[in-house]
């Protein structure tokens, strides 16, 4: 396929960076199999970034499996803020880990002692590829070990917290190709929010920050919720970034 004819495909099917995404699609095919068979995935709607195996996170480029959730670029907020807390030496949680984008961001930026878990066995398989060593597949907190109690200086939370009534209204690619235990976060979508908090202290170190991205209509409640788990909560939010990030210190 011609450079215009991946273009015209992919307009067709409602892409409406086209241009670019071509020349991605292109510059990432080895063949023109590989090309064809990217345009055709693309355009039944799969995510641009599961298409060509990788997506751009806070610079740096991360390896993304079919059926893994795709980093977004509103989280870079989340790792920016979480960089100014990790002490030298730190101990770093990637929790709700997905490809490991927030884990590996953080550590390249600040280094330390990197740990990161997953329920989804293809994220936790993508997370392996893209970090070294430390990734534990399980729900939540169960699958880590027993040292890291009391160790965590920074626990970054990729929780879902889309309300499951808005489900719905996602984008296509997402709701059919992104896991739904990563985008349905209940009722409210603080469901499993509040399962990271009540556990949290447990393993934070004194000092030590949880630190997750909500609604900013959630976003009073869900600092609620962090300080009846004793923690102290504060929310930040970034017009640059259309992000809202919750803040919580164990003291």
């Amino acid at each position: 396929m011609s450079p215009e004819e991946v273009v015209t495909r992919l307009r067709a099917a409602g892409c409406v960076f086209a241009e670019d995404e071509a020349e991605l699609i292109l510059s990432t095919a080895a063949t023109p199999g590989e090309v064809a068979a990217m345009v055709g995935r693309r355009a039944e709607g799969y995510p641009l970034e599961q298409v060509v195996g990788w997506a751009e996170f806070c610079g740096l480029r991360v390896r993304i499996g079919p059926g893994v959730f795709v980093p977004r670029r509103r989280t870079e907020f989340l790792v920016r803020q979480a960089a100014k807390l990790v002490p030298s030496p730190g101990v770093i949680l990637d929790l709700c880990c997905g490809s490991g984008a927030l884990g590996k961001a953080l550590v390249s930026l600040t280094g330390g002692e990197l740990h990161a878990a997953d329920v989804e066995p293809a994220a936790v398989a993508c997370a392996r590829e893209n970090l070294a060593g430390n990734v534990y597949e399980g729900d939540l907190f169960d699958p880590l070990p027993e040292h890291l109690r009391t160790r965590v200086d920074v626990l970054l939370a990729n929780v879902p917290y889309v309300p499951t009534a808005d489900i719905g209204f996602l984008p296509q690619e997402a709701r059919e190709h992104e896991p739904l235990v990563t985008l349905d976060g209940g009722p409210d979508g603080l469901d499993v929010l509040r399962r990271v908090t009540a556990e949290a202290p447990r393993w934070l170190a004194p000092g030590g920050h949880l630190l997750f991205e909500t609604g900013e209509r959630q976003a009073e409640a869900a600092r609620a919720v962090v300080e009846a788990a004793g923690l102290r909560g504060q929310v930040l939010r970034s017009a640059e970034f259309h992000a809202t990030v919750i803040v919580g210190v164990k003291e």
